[in-house]
């Protein structure tokens, strides 16, 4: 099978190690195929979904709800077996919502240790009310955030 060795599209040696954090890490299966045989990329929006949630999750303290992809990018096909991780980081907290850019990276079962972007995604979150309203993110958690540089 070809590969693409573009710069933009060359495995990297490891994994990120800067200001990601790590929130999901996942393999699928062959009953989450496409009829291409490559992972369908509704199930990888659902699981980079799951994903994003994580670190809004730490500062809304409550109900919320995805309100908007805002960009999803798929970079190379996901296939039965890798395993996948995904990183998150908050790129913007508003007076309701929560932005963040989600990056899944696969390791390819025939080569261990090398990992490749396959997708990358921002999505927002809003935090909501027993009613499904949008209620303001408490002030002490976006206190503690720092945007990134």
């Amino acid at each position: 099978m070809p590969t693409d060795s573009s710069p933009a599209h060359a495995p990297l040696p490891s994994l990120p190690s800067d200001h990601r954090e790590l929130v999901l890490k996942v393999i699928p299966m062959p009953a989450d195929c496409n009829a291409n045989g490559d992972i369908f990329g509704g199930w990888v929006m659902a699981q980079v979904d799951l994903a994003g949630a994580v670190l809004p999750a730490r500062f809304v303290r409550g109900r919320m709800a995805t309100v908007a992809v805002n960009q999803f990018i798929f970079k190379q096909p996901v296939r039965v077996g890798d395993i996948l991780s995904f990183y998150s980081q908050v790129t913007r907290i508003g007076r309701t919502s929560i932005t963040v850019m989600v990056e899944v990276f696969a390791e390819r079962i025939s080569s261990q240790g090398q990992y490749l972007k396959v997708t990358e995604a921002s999505l927002t979150y809003v935090a909501i009310d027993l009613e499904g309203r949008p209620r303001p993110i408490p002030a002490d958690a976006k206190s503690a955030w720092t945007a990134p540089a």
